[in-house]
């Protein structure tokens, strides 16, 4: 029979084990050891099948257990202590109390998904992981972040395969009193909430769900409540279903809601309001809206207060191709705002113009959530060195006129938080070597350049540990080998070739990632004969654990499961290459440890960051992959492989997969292969152990999360949120006006005469020449621009390489015709083709940068056959 209502009965837990529901309420055990092995204790069993969630645990305890625990003064006594080590994480200072200068009095983070821990499921893959990173190396180093995001009742799909192998998906309904989450709520012990307006004078409402992430509380907004409507209620259904508009209604609940959350957080707690909101990536874009309602009820008006947004605002894109990014109709914006919908009180077509494509090559007609993102942002970054190059390409349209480079996106290279992903073996022999509080420091602070205790380690010990993971993996791989099978329709009997799946001394490789098309699963398989001879080498045999979820509407990327998966179903290799499904958190921290080496090729520059090879690297795993992300930025011989790309720009595009398959087969055949399994005189390999311990070295403090949340701080965070103390409302009128000036008149802005000292085409190195350049300013002042200076080497177009810019000084003027003249050294510092030439840009002192406006004036095509000279 079925139930026909469903209640959550939690335990009544005795007075002295009250500190239980504490720990179990902060998710700080999903990274902290002694508190999981404390939860182990209280039931073994139970645990492992609470999939080590204390929630879970706590719910399923007898009571008789309970009592007996509450009396068990060994047990209570290390209750005590990791409680007291959670209130003095939690209260204490740490990283950031430590630092000088003004730093935001808090931030708040959106993001679409966090991936936190799996027992809390609500992340699909790269993006979530790496929001809940960023969170819990926010709490180590106590940062004042503020976490915003929704609560998705079905989280992302469960994957299984068919028997013939084809992706299923499957939605479990979560409900949030059994997660390890708590409503906030009003003084009165009503449920806090949040609306938003709809057409046709509906309302979304969501309740806040808040989830304590050690020092960082994450605010989660659920529709699921019933006063929704039906249609309503669903909008939080899942992680990135349903159609344009319900995307758009979650995209606005996460934006609009989220700002009015934290408002009624901020309200309730007596948590500092943030000075700085970061954006992580386009899908909560539309928070920056709401605070410009928010700023235009006191007073301000649509320009001014779109640049006091502006000041506070951090944006990332996580995006190397323009199809990852949400991208709505124009109407169905025009729709859900204005005078009958949300934010009526400010006009839709100053919505509409800032997320429209009003650049060359873009489409007019959609509404576009990262460049909504950046023009509600001061300050962007990309999240690795190439994928800031990718980004200021990709988005370049923004500011026409301007070079790539010089378009004002940085980077911040991704990382990953060490304490969630290394092994606690990996984490016991670092303690062994420096002490158990110096090992939890270097593991989240961030702060080191090497680790160079690593090379004190014996090899012996390294070696061990790594086959110790490695055969955990083979024992887990069987685990879920079996329960895949079982799900695929296969009986016991059927499965007894199971036991004899990996072995723990054969080379490991890991491939486990969402499955898009450019992440290439199945470029192993373009010569079938060629990766069989290598996973069956009689002397020296591979094996490969693989695992990967295609989006629910991508039968391409289904397709290559299918592939992948029929190819491991056959008995020849089954025993050596594996397909597990439900990739997620709890296989991925088995996954990472136990493999030796971590493979990517992805089409390069496609790979924003992918940093699942970095938490591989933490744990002693070596990294095969295409020079792309964090790779491209780090890879040195001495840690691993760089497999090389065929990325010219008449590649076919099935030619290019044959050249790097054929390349990554090469590598493992001719480089890998024959140095895992080469032994030095002790009968250890000694060549790859120190690859091993090279990685350690070298790379892992450069992987940390802690290090990636210190730069957000310091290149970032902390400037906006100066910037945002300088822009209060009289500052934001200021700058309004002036841009509004600046526009008005930068038509009659020009460069009239450009003219040097030099006589001939050639110069000798260290020769300074005297520029002078005459410029037509209309209405403007010299106070309003800055007249430059750009050279630099030149290629054979003449197109300017590492320009240096300088400023030129005002030497006379206005003359009748009201311009004005301006002059300054040019230095020839090197040799070969240099070329140069002038621009004016807009200055002021409020501008984050020159290039912010998109405004520039170069010379014309008349001037510059007159400007004298280009050396060479």
């Amino acid at each position: 029979m079925k139930a026909i209502r469903r209640f959550t009965v939690r335990p009544v837990l005795p007075d002295p084990l009250r500190p239980l529901s504490d720990l179990a309420r902060n998710l700080r055990w999903s990274w902290h050891t002694e508190t999981r092995d404390l939860f182990q204790s209280v039931d073994p069993e139970r645990w492992a099948a609470s999939g080590g969630d204390p929630v879970r645990l706590l719910g399923s305890v007898p009571p008789a257990r309970l009592t007996e625990l509450a009396e068990d003064r060994r047990f209570l006594r290390r209750l005590t202590t990791v409680a007291d080590d959670l209130h003095d994480y939690v209260t204490g200072d740490r990283w950031y109390q430590a630092q000088s200068g003004e730093l935001p009095a808090a931030v708040a983070y959106f993001s679409p998904e966090f991936g936190i821990t799996a027992a809390l499921p609500q992340y699909s893959g790269g993006l979530g992981i790496l929001a809940g990173d960023h969170l819990k190396a926010a709490s180590d180093l106590g940062v004042p972040l503020i976490g915003v995001g929704l609560l998705y009742r079905h989280g992302y799909f469960r994957q299984t395969l068919s028997r013939d192998g084809w992706q299923q998906e499957h939605y479990p309904v979560l409900d949030p009193n059994e997660l390890p989450v708590a409503l906030l709520k009003e003084p009165d012990g009503t449920p806090a909430q949040v609306t938003l307006a709809l057409p046709g004078g509906r309302f979304l409402r969501a309740r806040i769900w808040l989830a304590q992430v050690g020092r960082v509380p994450l605010l989660m907004l659920d529709s699921d409540v019933e006063e929704n409507d039906l249609g309503e209620r669903g909008v939080t259904d899942r992680l990135y279903g349903g159609g344009s508009e319900h995307r758009l209604l979650q995209e606005m609940l996460l934006g609009i809601g989220g700002v009015r959350a934290v408002r009624t957080y901020c309200r309730l707690t007596g948590h500092p309001e943030p000075e700085v909101f970061h954006t992580n990536e386009g899908h909560a874009g539309f928070l920056g809206l709401e605070r410009i309602a928010e700023l235009s009820d006191d007073g301000l008006e649509f320009d001014s207060a779109l640049e006091a947004v502006r000041a506070g605002t951090v944006f990332t894109t996580h995006t190397p191709v323009p199809a990852g990014i949400d991208r709505f109709d124009r109407e169905l914006v025009a729709r859900h705002f204005g005078p009958d919908a949300e934010l009526p009180r400010i006009d839709v077509e100053r919505i509409l113009r800032l997320g429209m494509e009003t650049y060359p090559g873009g489409e007019p007609n959609l509404f576009n959530m990262a460049v909504m993102g950046l023009r509600l942002a001061q300050r962007a970054n990309g999240v690795s060195l190439l994928h800031g190059n990718v980004s200021r390409e990709m988005f370049s349209g923004l500011w026409p006129g301007f070079d790539p480079d010089e378009v004002p996106i940085t980077s911040v290279t991704n990382g990953v938080h060490a304490p969630t992903w290394i092994a606690p073996e990996v984490f016991r022999l670092g303690a062994r070597q420096i002490g158990v509080g110096r090992a939890e420091d270097a593991f989240s602070d961030g702060g080191s350049d090497r680790w160079d205790a690593v090379a004190d380690i014996p090899d012996q010990d390294i070696w061990e540990l790594r086959r110790t993971l490695r055969e955990q993996l083979v024992t887990e791989v069987r685990e879920r080998l079996r329960a895949s099978w079982r799900q695929r329709g296969a009986g016991t009997a059927e499965l007894g070739w199971i036991d004899g799946v990996l072995d723990p001394d054969v080379l490991t490789i890991g491939f486990a990632r969402r499955v898009p098309s450019y992440k290439r699963l199945t470029l192993m398989l373009r010569d079938r004969d060629r990766l069989m001879d290598l996973l069956l080498h009689p002397e020296r045999p591979i094996q490969i654990v693989v695992a990967g979820k295609a989006h629910p509407a991508d039968d391409g990327g289904k397709r290559l499961v299918q592939e992948l998966v029929r190819f491991a179903d056959d008995p020849r290799v089954r025993h050596r290459i594996v397909f597990l499904p439900d990739y997620g958190m709890a296989m991925a921290q088995k996954l990472y440890p136990g493999c030796d080496i971590w493979l990517n090729n992805p089409l390069r520059p496609l790979e924003a960051c992918g940093t699942s090879g970095m938490k591989a690297a933490l744990n002693g795993c070596l990294n095969l992959s295409v020079l792309d992300g964090w790779w491209d930025e780090w890879f040195q011989p001495d840690f691993g492989w760089a497999i090389p790309t065929a990325d010219g720009v008449g590649t076919d595009p099935d030619r290019r997969d044959d050249i790097e398959a054929s390349a990554l087969y090469d590598l493992l055949e001719q480089r890998v292969t024959p140095r895992f399994y080469e032994r030095g005189p002790g009968g250890l390999p000694d060549r790859w152990i120190e690859m091993v311990r090279q990685t350690l070295t070298l790379l892992g403090p450069k992987v940390l999360a802690g290090r990636m949340v210190r730069e957000y701080v310091e290149r970032l965070y902390a400037p906006a949120a100066r910037a945002h103390r300088t822009m209060d409302p009289d500052a934001a009128r200021e700058l309004a006006r002036w841009k509004a000036r600046l526009r008005r008149s930068w038509h009659a802005v020009r460069v009239d005469h450009v003219e040097t000292s030099a006589t001939t085409a050639t110069a000798e190195l260290g020769t300074t020449l005297t520029l002078r350049v005459r410029v037509a300013l209309g209405d403007l002042a010299p106070d309003d621009i800055e007249v430059q200076a750009v050279s630099g080497r030149v290629d054979p177009e003449d197109r300017i390489a590492d320009a240096t810019t300088v400023p030129l000084k005002p030497a006379g003027g206005p003359d009748t015709e009201g311009r004005w003249m301006y002059e300054g050294p040019l230095s020839l510092d090197r040799t070969g083709p240099y070329g140069y030439t002038v621009r004016i840009l807009p200055a002021h002192r409020l501008l984050a940068t020159s290039a912010e406006l998109g405004l520039v004036a170069v010379p014309s095509e008349d001037v510059v056959e007159g400007a004298g000279v280009l050396m060479r």
